[in-house]
C-alpha cells in the first residue's frame, strides 16, 4: 500500500506578508485539505512543510514549499525524493491568470504558462509530467502589472466567494485520488 503514495503540492510565498495574496491560491487549498485530514503541518528537512495521513481514502503527503516561488522546485523534488512518489503521483495545487476568478482546471502536463513556481517545479523534477490543479485568479483589471497583481490580497468581492471557490478546489483534489484525473476533470473543469 506505502508504495501508492499520493503527493500534493501547494504553491505559494511563504510569510505572513504574503499569506492572503493571490500567488497563494495553492498553500490555501493545500491548508484546506490539512483542515480536512485532521492534521498541521509541521517543518520537514526538505525545505517544505509536510501533513502526512490519508485523504480521500490514499495516503498521501500535502506539502508546501518553504522557499519563494521561483525556488519552488527544489524543495519539491526533494519532497518526492524523499517519499519516493513518482511523476503520476504527483500534484501541484496553483494560481492561474489565464483563467477568469474561481475557475478551476486539471490536467496533466503542459507548460508553465509564464508562472515562475511551475517553471522551477517543472526544471527540478526533470519533467513536467506531473498533474496541475489550477485555481484561477484572473488577469488584472487595466494596466496593472500581472507581477504585482499575483502578489496582491483577494479583492474584497472576490474574498467573499473565496471560501466556496477553496473548497471547490480541495473537493477537486479529494476526487483525483478517490477517482482519477479524468473522472475530477469531468466533474470541475469549467
Amino acid at each position: 500500500m506505502g508504495d501508492e503514495r499520493h503527493l500534493i503540492v501547494g504553491l505559494g510565498n511563504p510569510g505572513p506578508s504574503y499569506a492572503g495574496t493571490r500567488h497563494n491560491a495553492g498553500f490555501l487549498v493545500a491548508d484546506l485539505l490539512a483542515e480536512r485530514m485532521g492534521a498541521r503541518f509541521k517543518a520537514h528537512k526538505g525545505r517544505c512543510d509536510v501533513v502526512e495521513g490519508r485523504l480521500a481514502g490514499a495516503p498521501v503527503v500535502l506539502a508546501k514549499p518553504k522557499s519563494y516561488m521561483n525556488t519552488a522546485g527544489g524543495p519539491v523534488a526533494s519532497i518526492a525524493r524523499f517519499y519516493k512518489v513518482p511523476m503520476a503521483r504527483i500534484t501541484i495545487v496553483h494560481d492561474e491568470l489565464d483563467l477568469p476568478f474561481g475557475a478551476l482546471r486539471l490536467k496533466r502536463g503542459g507548460g508553465d504558462g509564464g508562472h515562475n513556481g511551475l517553471r522551477s517545479a517543472t526544471s527540478a523534477l526533470g519533467s513536467n509530467n506531473y498533474t496541475r490543479v489550477r485555481f484561477g485568479i484572473g488577469r488584472p483589471p487595466g494596466r496593472q502589472d500581472p507581477a504585482d497583481y499575483v502578489l496582491r490580497v483577494f479583492s474584497p468581492a472576490q474574498r467573499k466567494e473565496l471560501g466556496f471557490l477553496l473548497d471547490r478546489a480541495a473537493d477537486a483534489v479529494e476526487l483525483l485520488l478517490a477517482q482519477g484525473l479524468d473522472a475530477a476533470q469531468n466533474q470541475f473543469n469549467d
